[in-house]
């Protein structure tokens, strides 16, 4: 995963776990992308001190997904979902008149889509 994309899903979900401080910081680094130079000078701490927090938030982030996996759930969650789009769109080119039971009909069609909701839902 990319590592802007990562860190801002991490923030996301876990975001207000932070400090106002850290968030503060935090925030202006990876969504609002200013430097740390800028950083420090309007919070009036060395830039040394703004790689440290940026480095510890992102050390404490990383740490409730690793106990948690919230978003490990949810970018799978997410896929399964793109693979229930695919089927029904595979249906929609399907037609509705393969209710046989054949290769490609809409029961085989249905038993894929029953087969990612149970994964889906034994990941919850």
């Amino acid at each position: 995963m990319e590592d802007f994309v990562e860190q801002a899903l991490l923030y996301d979900f876990y975001g207000e776990l932070l400090t106002e401080h850290q968030k503060c910081i935090y925030e202006d680094y990876i969504m609002n992308n200013l430097s740390v130079s800028e950083i420090a000078d309007v919070q009036g701490i060395s830039r040394q001190g703004v790689h440290d927090m940026v480095k510890r938030c992102r050390k404490i982030l990383k740490g409730y997904e690793n106990k948690l996996h919230l978003v490990e759930r949810f970018l799978s969650t997410k896929a399964k979902i793109g693979e229930i789009n695919g089927i029904l769109a595979e249906y929609d080119s399907v037609g509705y008149d393969q209710a046989d039971g054949g290769a490609g009909s809409v029961r085989d069609l249905v038993e894929r889509v029953k087969k990612i909701t149970d994964e889906i839902l034994e990941e919850l």
